[in-house]
Order: structure tokens, then C-alpha cells, then sequence
């Protein structure tokens, strides 16, 4: 049976009798799940096109025709997970306008990427690529993204300057990825539920020093 989207079977690339009809997008999709759980355990250097071939369940011409080599594959997922993070982020902002809880739901989406089974967020803040351009520009990229939409949101409360509304914003979203990463790797029995109320408090006393304008100080 010939998949949607795949090369015509042959000797390298026969389908075997029964497997599902998949759609292009359907088998991207396969391949990246398949790609990560590869890219997580192994890191990108010792990862091979071999091994996420047979994780997915395909020869690997079937690999290369969505995706042309190891880079481009790591870098799909690279975005993707950049732009779930972004997503999650400005969710969190939009999701109410008192600002106490929106500090509360952007430090709760920070633990929800980082406490993701699928562990997408070791691509995006541990990678072992980081010295290609590619990956740091799409690194650096998400970071300034994330620290631009709440610098959004603190100058318009507070007209304080860009400069000044991205220095807080960067202290934030930075206070909030380390505290989710060290939480995840060395908290041990505190619960998630625990860390994220400590966390926000901490950023709460923070940027509540800085409240709306002619409002005064937040406790």
C-alpha cells in the first residue's frame, strides 16, 4: 500500500501489507514524535537518522523525503516546541486582565512546558547545539518573545519605558524558566502545585513594586 505522501513502495521502501493510510502531515507529525524521543535521550549529536527511522517505524528514504537531513529535522522541532512555549505564554497574559493571577499563570506556564512528558523543553533550553547559528537564533528568538509579550503588559500598566518594561520583563520570564528547570531536575518531593505558588509569590513581591499607573503599591 502506497502512504500518502511517501515514495512509491520499492525494495528499500515497501510498505508492509496492512499498515494505515497516513496523510503528509500525518507522518510528519509521526516522524517528529519519533525524532524527539530520539533527540531527548540521545542529545542531537549522537542521534542518528537510522534511529528515528526505526523509532517511527519507517525506512529511512521515507525519513528523507519530509525531511532532508538531521539539522532540518532538529530544527522542526526546535520551533515547534518555540512556538508552544510563546503560545503558552501569552495565553497566560490573556487569560485574565488582574495582574496578580496573570504573574500566576505565566509561572504556571513555564512549569507546564517544563513538566511536559514529551520533554520538548531539553531541545529548547539544554540543546547540545547551541554553537550552530540556526539553533541559537531560534533559542534566543523564543526567549525575546516571550520577554517582549509581558514587557507588553508591564508598560502598559505602568508606562514605564521599553527599556525599563523589557529589564523587568527579562527578570520574570528568567526567574520563572530557571526556578521550573531546577524544580524538575532537583526538587525532589515538593509538588509542582507548591513550587509554582512559591515562585509566583517571589515574582509577585517583585513586580508588584511596580504597579498601575496612579495605583499605588500592590501587597
Amino acid at each position: 500500500m502506497v502512504l500518502a505522501g511517501d515514495p512509491s513502495p520499492g525494495p528499500n521502501n515497501a510498505s508492509p501489507p496492512g499498515r494505515a493510510r497516513l496523510s503528509r502531515d500525518e507522518r510528519r507529525s509521526q516522524l517528529l514524535d519519533a525524532a524527539r524521543e530520539v533527540f531527548v535521550s540521545s542529545g542531537y549529536h549522537a542521534a542518528a537518522m537510522d534511529a528515528i527511522a526505526l523509532q517511527a517505524g519507517i525506512s529511512k528514504p521515507i525519513l528523507y523525503q519530509h525531511f532532508p537531513g538531521k539539522l532540518e529535522l532538529y530544527l522542526a522541532l526546535l520551533d515547534a516546541g518555540s512556538d508552544s512555549l510563546e503560545a503558552a505564554v501569552r495565553a497566560a497574559l490573556a487569560s485574565t486582565d488582574d495582574n496578580h493571577e496573570r504573574v500566576n499563570a505565566t509561572i504556571r506556564a513555564y512549569f507546564a512546558f517544563m513538566s511536559d512528558p514529551d520533554s520538548t523543553f531539553r531541545l529548547v533550553f539544554e540543546s547540545d547545539l547551541t554553537s550552530e547559528p540556526a539553533v541559537r537564533e531560534r533559542v534566543d528568538s523564543v526567549m525575546q518573545a516571550c520577554t517582549l509579550a509581558v514587557s507588553d503588559v508591564i508598560a502598559e500598566d505602568t508606562e514605564l519605558d521599553r527599556e525599563e518594561a523589557m529589564l523587568l520583563a527579562a527578570g520574570l520570564t528568567g526567574a520563572a524558566q530557571v526556578a521550573a528547570r531546577w524544580w524538575l531536575t532537583q526538587a525532589g518531593p515538593l509538588s509542582r502545585g507548591t513550587a509554582e505558588t512559591l515562585v509566583a509569590s517571589l515574582a509577585w513581591r517583585g513586580i508588584g513594586g511596580f504597579p498601575r499607573a496612579g495605583e499605588g503599591v500592590v501587597d
